[in-house]
């Protein structure tokens, strides 16, 4: 992989981060009329979202991250539409009739669009299972097509329903470990999402109130039942990402079962959830089983 910007800046959190919630606001350029022709996303989690709800002639480009295969679950999707960097020259020569992205954005960029006439939508990071359903329905709403949209959320709540263990399941420890030793803390949307299939967060018990890195020598100091990493980029491994294969690991693997947690599942709700709840839990049947 192309060791590019850090998604997790770019994200602002996505799974990982708490961020405002609420519903998308109107940054410039007024009120259309009618379901947009052209729109540009400059978000990758909103491109999720997009092409899933969009006919694929609205879709006048995707962010560039989206076709990242290492860090994207549409790279093979996006591979096949028009992708921009998200720079004023760029979006202004797509003659986009509305452009999507999160919140915070570029107030240059919203500046310069707003001067032309381009209505922007800005939509804040999820929090919540729930935050994430409504920005699903409003993207689809946006795009004049609310059926897909609730079709969309009929899927991703069937698949956490499957993921859901039984009343009464004793839950299991996990910490989602990604490069950097970097882990998803309490109140975002990952920590619902292992609540949600069964897991308990550990980073609680290391005593993070939001999302950080975790010092290796606590988490062998104090090992969760599960142990939730990311699998390697393509190329030699980064600093970063040698925390996660660190010999030292080998001293608490008799108390602590391992996953592949894709990092790509961190960055997006919407329909990535789907894959979400999936993976955790299946991950967290192994870690049972291995108890057996």
């Amino acid at each position: 992989m192309n060791k590019g910007p850090d998604r997790r800046a770019v994200v602002v959190g996505g799974l990982l981060v708490g961020a405002c919630s609420g519903s998308a606001v109107v940054a410039s350029g007024g009120e259309s009329v009618g379901p947009p022709r052209r729109v540009v996303s400059l978000n990758p989690c909103l491109d999720v979202i997009l092409v899933e709800v969009a006919d694929r002639g609205q879709i006048a480009a995707l962010s560039h991250y989206s076709r990242d295969r290492y860090g994207s679950t549409i790279a093979e999707v996006a591979q096949g539409l028009p992708s921009t960097r998200g720079t004023a020259e760029e979006v202004i020569a797509l003659s986009p009739d509305l452009v999507i992205t999160g919140r915070p954005a570029s107030a240059t960029l919203l500046t310069t669009l707003e001067r032309l006439g381009i209505r922007v939508v800005q939509f804040p990071v999820p929090e919540t299972v729930a935050d994430s359903l409504a920005q699903v329905r409003e993207v689809a709403t946006l795009m004049g097509h609310s059926e897909r949209g609730e079709a969309m959320v009929g899927r991703i709540e069937a698949a956490l329903a499957a993921a859901t263990p039984p009343p009464g399941a004793r839950p299991v420890s996990a910490l989602v470990f990604m490069p950097g030793g970097f882990a998803s803390g309490p109140g975002t949307l990952m920590d619902e999402m292992m609540q949600r299939t069964g897991l308990t967060n550990a980073a609680g018990r290391y005593g993070m109130a939001y999302s950080a890195s975790v010092p290796l020598e606590r988490l062998l100091a104090d090992p969760p039942e599960l142990l939730l990493s990311g699998e390697p980029s393509p190329g030699a491994p980064s600093r970063a990402e040698r925390v996660l294969d660190h010999p030292a690991l080998s001293h608490v693997r008799d108390e602590m079962a391992r996953a592949v947690f894709p990092e790509r599942l961190l960055f997006c709700g919407g329909p990535v959830l789907i894959q979400t709840a999936a993976v955790l839990a299946r991950a967290r049947t192994a870690a049972l089983a291995r108890q057996a």
